[in-house]
């Protein structure tokens, strides 16, 4: 069995103060005992160390997240963030690929492929972003399941195949995020079993059974419940909505 995985993407939200009382306030809405769903959190680089003092101070089962990675170690890299740094800070798990890094700082797929072979080779899972925007998702969905196919297999152009089950795949369909508009939970399902149909053809039935495949694209309190019974689905990758500490706590009542 797939333990559900919920993670919070903040993005560029939330001064250090924020982050504190958002961190404490979704903290406080989870039984420590209950450890059906894991939650993670993903605050902006700023405020990591802050989320951990919280998380660390309350003694909760929350894990800690960033959005974003350099893969080298050290180095004149001015700006970035190595995958120690981020590790000797408490985060577990790190965003490579999301779409708003794709389109708006220019990653490539072997960029993505590159962040997470270096996350994983310091301990850190990488939650690997792949979707189609509009004008794929319009010529049908034979052109978008083929698109996304070849992102998942790029992803995994640098990874050892021993470290593949390590990973995690989040599906956020370019055309549904911060617009409000959502696939429906069967599109969302067939893009989700397309994907883990590709991740056996590269790493092997066993390995793609044991990824976890989130949805992200516009997910909230009031459809979660609709995502949550499809067979391929995860968890969730939460964007806006994770910003409220009540939305994201149904949310991840709704993977329970």
């Amino acid at each position: 069995m797939r333990k559900a995985l919920v993670a919070g993407n903040w993005k560029m939200n939330k001064t250090t103060v924020e982050a504190a009382f958002l961190s404490q306030n979704i903290s406080y809405g989870f039984d420590k005992n209950d450890d059906a769903v894991e939650v993670v959190l993903c605050p902006p680089f700023i405020d990591i160390k802050t989320v951990h003092t919280v998380l660390d101070f309350d003694k909760s089962p929350l894990k800690l997240g960033a959005q974003d990675v350099y893969w080298e170690k050290e180095g004149a890299y001015t700006g970035a963030i190595s995958p120690e740094m981020l590790r000797v800070e408490g985060v577990e798990y790190c965003i490579v690929g999301h779409s708003e890094r794709r389109e708006y700082f220019f990653e490539t797929d072997e960029m993505v492929s590159r962040k997470a072979q270096a996350l994983l080779a310091h301990g850190l899972t990488p939650i690997i972003c792949v979707g189609e925007g509009l004008e794929k998702r319009e010529e049908g969905d034979a052109a978008a399941i083929a698109f996304v196919g070849a992102q998942v297999k790029a992803a995994l152009e640098l990874i050892a195949p021993e470290d593949v089950r390590r990973i995690v795949i989040a599906y956020e369909p370019i055309w549904a995020i911060g617009t409000g508009r959502t696939a429906t939970p069967e599109a969302a399902q067939e893009m989700s079993a397309s994907i883990r149909a590709c991740l056996a053809e590269c790493a092997g039935a066993e390995a793609a059974d044991a990824i976890r495949i989130l949805y992200g694209g516009s997910m909230k309190a009031e459809n979660a419940a609709l995502f949550a019974p499809q067979p391929d689905i995860d968890g969730g990758l939460i964007g806006g909505a994770s910003l409220d500490a009540k939305s994201f706590i149904d949310i991840v009542g709704a993977f329970k």
